[in-house]
Order: structure tokens, then sequence, then C-alpha cells
């Protein structure tokens, strides 16, 4: 049972607020300075979200002052413990590295603001860190106890051979992984993601997070990945340098965002560019186990080159028999024409949706670039779909709020 933070300690904490609003990301930028001169500790994070313009860098900053905020509400940040806690899973990071972070961290706020940070102030940062962690840690120790004791359920990273290489689309190929060691792999829930480990020979591994896009099957996964041309070279690697037969690692299935076992409601699937995979791993679920599931599957992507898995989609909704299919096109290219290759030229509005889908009664799950998110999130909130109701994968760390 955890210690409550002292009421001065939650005062002292609070007291902080303005100075991280004011300062976070150079606090974020000097703790990960500080962590990484460690290689090992280095090792175990994504590197393409690091860095000054690194995506995680706004996240842990947009992290630490909802903590401060809300440290004497902490029911507020139960969804960022959760996510949290499955990203560290899915990274492989376990208890013995949190001293590390800690001295990392209150390091960077002990630096950047010189005198304000008291032997005081950096006394309850300490203790604010410590109760988080334990939080976390208990949180990750569960996740990784209910792993093995289902079938197929590992921890850490376990090794998985490439056994077919399917390119989807201009931009976005699939891999077929199939465990070395033979034995069954952990059904997922449709919508989570594999962390994979991969990399040149002599070279710093890649970590990177990918949806499922396939259904739960025990025997294997797949990953359907766009290739971006810009970056730190992850995507790039897979489309260009691994083969069939090659071998990469993998963590257990993590994540949040998945189809619940027995749907309550019908569902809206919607989804932009890649951001289809998890739905993909949907939609075949809802094909092969809930046949009187009223669904949905909105796609939106820039034209038919792009456009990945179109024929798989259409022959789940023909053998379900109860999901619809709509597909937007933002940038049709020549011989592109709605009622042809696709349905709507342009963008998925919430008015299109509220005249053609449930959203009213429906549970409605979105992936996609962030822009996506933040316009169709925010605009289902306007035209009143309850929060409940509205699920969202965002690929990379979450640094702000999508719905604002």
């Amino acid at each position: 049972m955890l210690t409550p933070l002292s009421a001065e300690t939650i005062a002292l904490v609070q007291a902080t607020v303005p100075a991280l609003a004011a300062h976070g990301q150079v606090i974020t930028r000097t703790m990960y300075r500080r962590l990484f001169v460690r290689e090992d500790i280095r090792a175990l994070f994504n590197q393409a979200n690091q860095g000054d313009g690194g995506a995680q860098v706004h996240a842990l900053a947009a992290a630490i002052l909802a903590y401060a905020q809300n440290i004497d509400n902490l029911g507020a940040l139960t969804p960022v413990v959760e996510r949290v806690a499955h990203k560290h899973v899915g990274f492989h990071i376990l208890p013995e590295h949190y001293p590390f972070v800690a001295d990392a961290l209150l390091g960077a706020i002990a630096e950047v603001l010189g005198d304000a940070a008291t032997p005081e102030i950096i006394k309850a940062w300490g203790e604010a860190y410590w109760f988080l962690a334990e939080i976390l840690k208990g949180r990750e120790t569960a996740i990784r106890g209910q792993l093995l004791q289902l079938e197929g359920g590992w921890t850490g990273w376990r090794a998985f051979a490439v056994a077919d290489k399917v390119r989807e689309s201009s931009v976005i190929t699939s891999f077929v992984l199939r465990p070395v060691d033979g034995k069954p792999v952990l059904r997922h829930r449709p919508g989570q993601y594999l962390t994979l480990r991969f990399g040149p020979a002599g070279a710093p591994a890649m970590k990177r997070n990918y949806s499922i896009s396939c259904a739960p099957n025990g025997d294997h996964y797949r990953i359907s990945v766009k290739r971006e041309a810009h970056g730190n070279g992850g995507s790039r690697f897979l489309h260009d340098q691994i083969r069939v037969g090659d071998v990469i690692e993998a963590t257990p299935p993590a994540g949040e965002f998945f189809l619940p076992d027995v749907p309550q409601r019908p569902v809206v699937l919607l989804s932009g560019g890649v951001g289809l995979t998890p739905m993909i791993s949907m939609l075949e679920t809802i094909a092969a186990d809930h046949p009187g599931l009223e669904a949905h599957y909105i796609h939106g992507t820039l034209n038919s080159a792009t456009h990945a898995m179109h024929g798989h989609v259409r022959s789940l909704a023909k053998r379900h028999g109860r999901t619809t299919i709509a597909t937007f096109y933002s940038d049709p290219q020549l011989g592109d024409a709605p009622n042809a290759t696709h349905d709507v030229t342009g963008y998925i509005t919430a008015d299109w949706l509220r005249a053609n889908a449930p959203i009213d009664a429906a549970d409605i799950y979105l992936c996609g670039p962030k822009p996506f998110l933040r316009g169709l999130i925010g605009d289902l909130a306007r035209v009143g779909v309850p929060p409940d109701r509205i699920h969202f994968e965002l690929f990379g760390p979450t640094s702000e709020s999508l719905a604002a």
C-alpha cells in the first residue's frame, strides 16, 4: 500500500506549475541529455522520438506538467498511467531502470530552475516521482504477470522470422512475423501494437511500435508499415533491407486501444493513411467473431496509389454482411473517380458521419496522423458524442490534447 503524499509535498509540487509551464521542454531536453550519458539506458528508448524537436521531449514535458497540476487528483491521470505502463512493457523497461530516470529528472529540474529549485522543491519532486514510479511499476508488473498466464505469452524480447512481405500500396508494405521457436504466440487484442527491435549489423538497434494488422490467431502477427521518406529510417530499413527469412525481435502485444471482447454497441471505425492498420485487425475480428455486430469503416487516404488493402477490406465486409465501407480520397490522381475507385472526394467530416453512420449510438475508434485525429475528435465532441465513446490511437507520443 502506497503512503499518500503529504500536503506539504503536494503544495510544493503545485507551486512549480508556472515554472514547468514556462520551462518544461528545456527540463525534459536536459533530462534526456543527462540520462543518455549511459549508452545502456539510451538503448532502451526509441531514438526517433528524441532530440530537440523529438515528440517525446514535448510529450514528457506535457506529462510532467499534467502530473503537477493533478497531483491532488491522480484519478485524472489513470489513462496516462495505463498508456505509459503499456509503453514501458513494450520497450522492456524494468524496475531497475527507474533510479536512472529519477537522477536525471531531478538533476534537470535543479539545473534549469537554478536557485528557484530549493532543496525543499527537489525533495518534494523526488517524493512525487517515486510515488508515481511505484504506481507504474505495480501496473507494469501486473501486465507482465497477465501476459505470462496466457497461452503463447512471454515477456522481454523474442525472435521472429519474416515469413512473408507483401506490398499493399505505393507506400505501405505488410510483414508476416512467425516466432523462431515455433511455439504459439499470444492472441493480441484487436488494435494493439508490437514493439520491434531491428537494424543493420554492428549498429545500435532501432525500436519502433507498429500496430498489428491481422486478427488474433495464436500463430503469427502481421504489421503493415508506411515507408516514411524522412525521419530516422526505421520504416525505410524494413521496406528496403528486410527480406523474407530475416529475424527481428518483438516484445508482447501491448496497448490500451482495442476492440472489446464483446462489443456492446455498433462500432464506427475511422482511419487516415496508415492508421488503417489496427482497423484491419478489428475488421478481421468482427468478420470472424461478431456476425450480429453493426459495423461501419470509413477510411481516408490520398488516392488509389496510396490506398492499401482495399480489396481485402471489401471482402471482409461482404463476408460479414453487416459492415458498410466508405473511402475518401483527398488528392485523387488521374483515373480516380467517386463511385468507382472511392466514395467521396475530400476529407471525412463529422457532418458526413452524422448523415451516414450511427455516431449517436456507436463506439467510435479512430487512428491516424495527429491533424486527422485532432480535427475529427474535436468535431465529434462538438456534435455531442460523449468522450467515453471516442477511442483513439496516435502513432508516437501524445504531446497535447487532441480534442483542443
